[in-house]
């Protein structure tokens, strides 16, 4: 295998080396000169934009240069075409007396510019929408129907005509007679245009045919299947029963409901040939089964100036464990992490997580499965190590693919040391343990319920849609533990794509928490809330959002050798330490510029306090302690997820961020990466007198894989 291996590694080198020599010896020349300018005059009702997207000339792009891309060149040829393509392009938007009446190229250098002017004369409108074949309806529905139809349509008298829409809403009308169970139901039509009067006469005819009812289920799997074909039967009928009238979308949820299962490689769900007689339709299930067993391998990294950490990944399952579906996965994670960063580290180690996660489908009834995890870690955080291991039991009630809810036991564990340094420790008390602890065991025993409602378009790279999500745990009590406490996480996202393409998408976030400690107790660190980050609040690093502690610098004043009082010399170290309320906004705008790359303008508003909202001290609404950050980014899209590149700067709006440590003193002035930033011993002590969000940086960079929400 080795020397295999060695006999490819050359194969490959010598075909780079002579596909470079290619390269480095063959140019081809450009067919014409660089366009560097193209103007479109005379555009009021039409964008001169939408035009530029549908002709083939183009300016170069200032993003034009390698590897995005290069300069467009100039062919006459295309030229006179395009600006047919122009007029043509008017008359499919409703302008049929439009015109080209004037266009020039302007040599500049090796280069062009480009000139059109163009007349867009008056638009034509839509006059009389006739709607023919209604009658072959049953007479007592005949008026809900014509109802549904004419909301479909995309247009109404009066509006300017054009030919998308009106191709759109021969189909829109076709899908909602299909919707309503007339399986074969066609819809076609014409339309007049009168220049003259410059009106449009709409005329649809509709063909609805017989109205059917779903029929018998059938499935067609590989030979010698593992999945019995009841399995899938009964999936399906979770989306539609034999009877039910047909519906298009009960067929498109049933592949979904067979594609969630799990374990296959692909699905589909048809009608089948219509039985006019009984006027019912089949139901045809394609499926073909995956691999019950996978490996995954990869590898990453992750990147802060807070953090830094170099990690492995590998996750093993098995699909079909002991037979019925159960599935068994085993993930883990294994890495070296590095803080504040690999350059200047007060602490670094290995850190892990591993996971073992079993799954019985069907647990009870059709859409209740059951599901146990065991995880056990280490890690490393800015004001604590920690060990730990995490168990977690319950049921998943998945009644339709974008609803479920979650309730299950919690029973999590936790060695913490407050350890940030070789000599600098967080005291216990600030984590949640015992006074004069110097490392502490937490146990937490919850009960946890989650619900989400998922209607993105893309979990991945969403552009339309909308996801809700609320977590509700009850710790303590009757379930014993270290703590008694209520946590609530709420969490809310929309998004909106605009154009033909769906290139500009905008994408709102608020996430709100609020942790109640029962009585006087207090918290632990383990279940308080953290912001910043670059999936949080991106005006600040990771998890530096939050209540501070500093360590304090002492020095022996009374000459025993022990240091003894606390002074403050130099700036002290500070390490977030988490809070009880949690607020966070994002509002951001994408534009797709090419296939690959995206560009983002956002602002983030972040909040945690050391109250928990119940508190008569809990923190207020864009007080002095909420947080605002304007920002850019820049995506590079891949089939994993947007490569994703943010910066953001802090607004200087409130005051500095808590620290629990008496006698701190804030830096003077803020800076971004070090630089502008300014610190003396005899600065101001009080909150107001700082920059907001002190003592921390006031910008933040932030490099990561996957959209921020």
């Amino acid at each position: 295998m080795a020397v295999d291996l060695l006999r490819l590694l050359r194969l490959a080198t010598v075909a780079l080396l002579l596909s470079m020599a290619g390269c480095a010896t063959t140019s081809t020349p450009p067919p014409g000169p660089k366009v560097a300018k193209l103007d479109i005059e005379g555009t009021k009702q039409v964008s001169a934009g939408d035009i530029k997207d549908r002709i083939l000339t183009s300016q170069t792009p200032w993003w034009a240069f390698w590897p995005f891309g290069g300069p467009n060149y100039f062919d006459p040829n295309a030229w006179q075409a395009d600006l047919r393509r122009i007029e043509r392009y008017y008359q499919a938007q409703g302008f049929y007396q439009a015109e080209v009446v004037d266009s020039e190229v302007k040599p500049k250098g090796d280069a062009v510019e480009l000139f059109v002017e163009v007349n867009e004369g008056e638009p034509t409108r839509i006059g009389d929408i006739t709607i023919e074949g209604l009658q072959a309806l049953p007479e007592e529905e005949r008026g809900k129907h014509r109802e549904r139809l004419e909301s479909k349509l995309p247009f109404k008298k009066g509006d300017i005509f054009r030919e998308g829409p009106w191709e759109e809403s021969k189909g829109a009308m076709q899908e909602q007679l299909r919707e309503q169970g007339y399986a074969e139901a066609e819809v076609s039509g014409e339309v007049q245009v009168d220049v003259d009067t410059r009106l449009a006469q709409v005329r649809l005819e509709v063909k609805p045919g017989l109205r059917y009812r779903f029929g018998n289920t059938f499935v067609a799997t590989d030979a010698n299947p593992e999945v019995p074909p009841r399995r899938i039967i009964e999936q399906v009928q979770g989306a539609l029963r034999k009877g039910d009238w047909y519906s298009e979308t009960a067929l498109a949820e049933a592949q979904a409901r067979v594609f969630r299962m799990g374990v296959f490689g692909a699905v589909k769900v048809n009608r089948g040939a219509p039985d006019r007689e009984s006027a019912t339709v089949p139901v045809v299930v394609d499926v073909r089964e995956a691999p019950f067993r996978s490996v995954r391998l990869g590898g990453g990294i992750g990147v802060d100036a807070a953090r830094q950490e170099v990690r492995a990944l590998g996750e093993w399952t098995h699909r079909n464990f002991l037979g019925g579906l159960r599935r068994v996965t085993l993930r883990g994670r294994v890495g070296y992490a590095f803080i504040p960063n690999i350059l200047s580290t007060s602490k670094q180690g290995p850190v892990f997580e591993v996971t073992g996660e079993y799954e019985q489908p069907r647990f009870l009834f059709r859409d209740l499965r059951q599901q146990t995890s065991l995880t056990l870690e280490k890690g490393l955080e800015q004001a604590y190590d920690f060990y730990g291991g995490r168990l977690q039991t319950g049921v998943i009630w998945q009644p339709h693919r974008n609803f479920s809810v979650f309730p299950s036991y919690n029973l999590q564990v936790y060695r913490l040391s407050g350890r940030v340094s070789a000599d600098s420790r967080v005291p216990p008390v600030i984590l949640g343990c015992g006074e004069g602890q110097t490392r502490c065991d937490v146990a937490l025993s919850f009960l946890e319920i989650a619900f989400a409602w998922d209607r993105r378009d893309d979990p991945v790279e969403p552009r339309d849609g909308y996801y809700a999500s609320l977590s509700v745990q009850k710790g303590g009590g009757l379930l014993q533990g270290d703590f008694n406490y209520v946590r609530l996480l709420p969490d809310l996202r929309f998004y909106r794509s605009f154009g033909e393409e769906k290139r500009v998408v905008l994408a709102g976030k608020l996430r709100m928490g609020t942790l109640n400690p029962a009585g006087d107790s207090q918290s632990s660190i383990v279940t308080r809330f953290f912001s910043g980050g670059a999936t949080s609040m991106r005006g600040f690093n990771g998890q530096r959002l939050s209540p501070l502690a500093a360590l304090e610098k002492q020095e022996d004043t009374d000459g025993d050798g022990e240091p003894d009082t606390a002074v403050q010399t130099e700036e002290w170290e500070t390490v977030p330490v988490g809070g009880n309320s949690l607020i966070e906004t994002s509002l951001e705008l994408r534009y797709q510029i090419t296939e690959s790359i995206m560009l983002a303008a956002f602002w983030d508003s972040g909040l945690v306090g050391v109250e928990g909202f119940d508190s008569p001290r809990a923190p207020r609404l864009f007080g002095p302690e909420h947080y605002h950050a304007v920002g850019l980014g820049l995506r590079y899209l891949t089939v994993v997820g947007p490569i994703r590149l943010d910066i953001a700067r802090r607004l200087n709006l409130g005051q500095g961020l808590p620290v629990a440590t008496p006698g701190y003193i804030y830096p003077t002035s803020g800076g971004c990466f070090g630089i502008g930033s300014k610190w003396k011993p005899d600065g101001p002590t009080s909150r107001q007198a700082t920059f907001a969000g002190a003592p921390d940086g006031q910008c933040a960079l932030h490099l990561s894989i996957g959209e921020a929400f």
